[in-house]
């Protein structure tokens, strides 16, 4: 982490400034607003917390409950949104507080008694060098604090609206500036049935499945229910069940079948139960399930094992089903060509699915995270509102993926058994899960090729850095300091992109090298990406964050002769940073060249969007492809 960048500030790092003239929270909404994001879940908080570190931008969020959460639905936490957090910066936090998921174990009918259960196999739950990071289970209520806490501390100080729910939205495609009118509904019992409208350039609706904003354009959830009652319980249990602090699939030859999460704290359980068949129509409401029914099936299914509830920390009962928008912003199909979006929704206000593949959070927390740093460069010029069409069409395709996948996990973890003979192989639901893998790690998003993602002419360069894919990060050694490190932790989600310069197998430091020429050419050239898009009196790197790494050891090469656009002056001090260069770490005997199947003759540079995801991979001479590719959809800069 670096500060003091600009002075010696003690206490919390973590704690910036307030923005001088920053609009007061606490006097109430304003009459306009940059962004206006309708709901406190996860993907309404991703997004606030990224948009509250610039205060030059308006952002309110309002949420019609009257607090913040406390007994959070949601608890998986993937892979790739574990690397998200680092970015944030409250990684480690959840890897301190939350359970690990290390292995996932199987239980099916006994073949010789089939009324009990025998475990069938265990897997390692995230395959080896898929991610730096675990699969983490962590109550919904812990990461909304989390965000929270990043809003508080940023220079905008901004704190959620209670209490407030939308109860109209119009927009105005000629309507200036703030084409968005809302209008707001206390639903406190102080001031129950006021209203306040406000004019806002965004909305972006996080509201849920029965969102507001959804319904306010045009939009609605079509798909089927797969006509299943499920039960969810989080209890404290006595059993003696050998694999309740694994996470479990367990699928009886009779009484249906259980998911045991494993939760934070290591006393907790998550019991995913199935229940009741539904009617053509039915809802489960109809059912009035209770939480004793739910701990009758629990112990049905585990014979001849016992459980005993001791305690229900939260408890619910819902219906699979799979539904989807046709978009997810306020452009109709037809006038995608001569109207910009203004409205936008995420999570599942434009997707819905079970639970039990632990992709909802996730997957709402990545329709934020792609959708706010293109507004940010909107707001900020550095891009023209065109680009804001990109979320629609990069989001509804990842949604759609999750929608069949869904489908189809749901429909094979409610099968029966195929049969209970001994046949050495694996119940389908078994197998299913463990070819599903980089699925449910969340690696198997991939952008297809747009102004902001590139085609695949120089793959070869890179072959482990796919373009459209997130930036799979491998262990480097910082250059300055010699310190060991994940090259991907460099990263931060402050919506800047990266360019990675891979060094050929050459002194990089000597007259002719790829990476001086690179380097020339962006310090110099007025083709620059860099000189074109970083305003005038802003640090070289507040758009583009250049790094090198080389092939050589840290012992190999010295800091002192490298090239000055890797040694940039910053701040009103103009101090150097050093941590701009990293060499290959060769403990493990594989260095990120051969893990990333990096050319090691020709090197390349790998362009990387803010929200982590690989959007070109080219040659390290190829300069006017670089200018090209950033010319396709940023605005020249403005001064600061």
């Amino acid at each position: 982490m670096q500060y003091h960048l600009n002075g010696f500030r003690p206490g919390d790092p973590e704690l910036f400034d307030a923005a001088p003239g920053r609009p007061d929270p606490a006097a109430g909404l304003p009459d306009t607003v940059d962004v206006l994001i309708v709901g406190c879940g996860p993907a309404g908080l991703t997004l606030a917390a990224q948009l509250a570190a610039f205060p030059d931008i308006t952002t309110r969020i309002v949420e019609r409950k009257p607090g913040p959460m406390d007994k959070g639905q949601a608890d998986g936490i993937s892979c790739r949104s574990m690397e998200m957090f680092n970015a944030f910066g409250f990684a480690e936090t959840v890897l301190k507080q939350g359970y690990w998921v290390n292995e996932t174990t199987f239980w099916k009918p006994d073949p010789e008694n089939p009324a009990h259960l025998i475990r069938n196999g265990r897997v390692q739950d995230v395959e080896d060098g898929l991610s730096e990071m675990p699969h983490i289970i962590l109550n919904q209520a812990r990461v909304h604090d989390m965000y929270l806490d990043i809003m508080r501390k940023s220079p905008s100080r901004l704190e959620p609206d209670y209490a407030l729910q939308l109860a109209d939205l119009r927009v105005d495609p000629k309507g200036g500036d703030h084409p968005v009118t809302v209008t707001l509904e206390r639903v406190d019992p102080e001031g129950e049935g006021q209203t306040v409208t406000l004019r806002a350039r965004y909305v972006v609706g996080c509201d849920g499945a029965r969102s507001a904003v959804r319904k306010a354009i045009g939009r609605e959830l079509v798909g089927d229910s797969a006509n299943k009652a499920w039960g969810v319980m989080d209890v404290l249990c006595v059993t003696d069940f050998p694999d309740i602090r694994c996470k479990t699939l367990i699928q009886s030859a009779d009484q249906g079948t259980c998911l045991i999460i494993p939760r934070e704290g290591g006393y907790l359980t998550r019991l995913y139960i199935e229940m009741d068949k539904l009617g053509a129509d039915e809802r489960v409401a109809s059912r009035n399930i209770t939480i004793d029914q739910l701990i009758a099936a629990a112990q049905r299914i585990f014979r001849p094992y016992s459980i005993e509830v001791r305690d229900v920390a939260w408890w619910s009962v819902y219906e699979i089903g799979q539904r989807l928008t046709d978009k997810f912003d306020d452009v109709p199909q037809d006038q995608v060509d001569s109207r910009l979006p203004h409205v936008f929704i995420a999570g599942d206000a434009c997707h819905t699915h079970s639970p039990k593949a632990g992709q909802g959070m996730n997957v709402s927390m990545g329709d934020a995270f792609n959708l706010g740093w293109k507004l940010v460069s909107v707001l900020q010029g550095r891009c023209p509102p065109e680009i804001l069409h990109s979320y629609s069409a990069e989001r509804r395709a990842v949604a759609q993926d999750l929608i069949d996948f869904d489908r189809e996990w749901s429909r094979i973890i409610s099968e029966r058994p195929e049969g209970v003979q001994d046949d050495g192989d694996a119940p389908k639901f078994q197998r299913y899960f463990i070819e599903q893998g980089r699925y449910t790690a969340g690696m198997s998003v991939t952008y297809q090729p747009s102004a902001l993602t590139g085609g695949a002419g120089s793959q070869d360069l890179a072959w482990g850095f796919r373009i459209g894919t997130r930036f799979h990060s491998a262990p480097v050694v910082r250059l300055g300091d010699v310190r060991r490190m994940e090259l991907g932790h460099c990263i931060q989600a402050d919506t800047r992109w990266r360019l990675f310069a891979f060094s050929p197998d050459e002194d990089p430091a000597t007259e002719g090298s790829a990476i001086r020429g690179l380097c020339d050419f962006l310090a110099t050239s007025p083709a620059s990406p860099m000189r074109r898009y970083t305003p005038e009196g802003a640090d070289p790197d507040a758009v583009i964050d250049l790094r090198a790494v080389f092939q050589q050891g840290a012992r190999d090469l010295a800091l002192e002769r490298m090239p000055a656009c890797l040694l940039p002056c910053k701040g009103r001090f103009g101090l150097v940073d050093y941590e701009k260069m990293f060499c290959a770490d060769r403990r493990e005997g594989q260095d990120i060249f051969d893990l990333r199947g990096i050319d090691r003759k020709r090197g390349c540079m790998v362009i990387v969007r803010p929200d982590q995801y690989v959007a070109h991979v080219l040659p390290l001479e190829d300069h006017a492809a670089l200018a090209a590719f950033f010319d396709g959809f940023m605005l020249p800069a403005r001064a600061v």
